[in-house]
């Protein structure tokens, strides 16, 4: 009986005539609404990562995954820790636009932080020259990796001292190196 009296009224709050009271206060439900690749970037900037990824998902539904997208997408999982994921979207990334500064750079990033040394080196010296070597922080990663790439890898054993005990008297040792 509720339910058809409400049905019958032909108002109320579940019909679509009342547009100002189920649009939240300041939106204008007839303009556009901003590119979600903006508010993503702005999101990651305030450090909301996962809203960040949420507005990368908006932006990949109007964009297509393009390597804009595919790139902020993997950003925005890096820094929510998710390195898997971030690398695979990252390598797509890369493989829509080979010399986008940003996802060689946080490609590079993921795969140091998994430990692959040799494979970030060779994405940030492709970051490093698609930049022209303008950013510090890509010159930095990049000297970092160079770095932990020429790191010994075994290192040389130190010879030992090798010791004498040498008697000298009836109770006196002495102990002698050959240093």
């Amino acid at each position: 009986m509720l339910l058809a009296a409400c049905g019958s009224t032909g108002g109320g709050i579940f019909s679509g005539g009342d547009v100002s009271r189920n649009t939240p206060y300041g939106v204008n439900p007839r303009e556009e609404g901003v590119d979600g690749l903006i508010v993503g970037h702005r999101l990651m900037e305030s450090g909301e990562y996962e809203l960040a990824l949420k507005a990368y998902l908006r932006a990949a539904a109007t964009h297509g995954l393009t390597a804009d997208v595919l790139s902020a997408l993997g950003s925005a999982n890096l820094h929510l820790g998710r390195l898997h994921q971030a690398e695979s979207l990252l390598r797509q990334a890369t493989d829509e636009d080979p010399v986008s500064v940003p996802a060689l750079n946080n490609l590079g990033v993921v795969l140091m932080e998994r430990g692959n040394y040799g494979e970030a080196r060779v994405f940030f010296q492709r970051a490093f020259a698609a930049d022209s070597g303008q950013t510090d922080a890509i010159r930095e990663n990049l000297k970092h990796a160079i770095a932990k790439t020429e790191d010994k890898v075994y290192d040389e054993p130190e010879e030992t001292p090798r010791f004498t005990l040498v008697r000298r008297g009836a109770s006196t040792y002495e102990l002698l190196s050959e240093l």
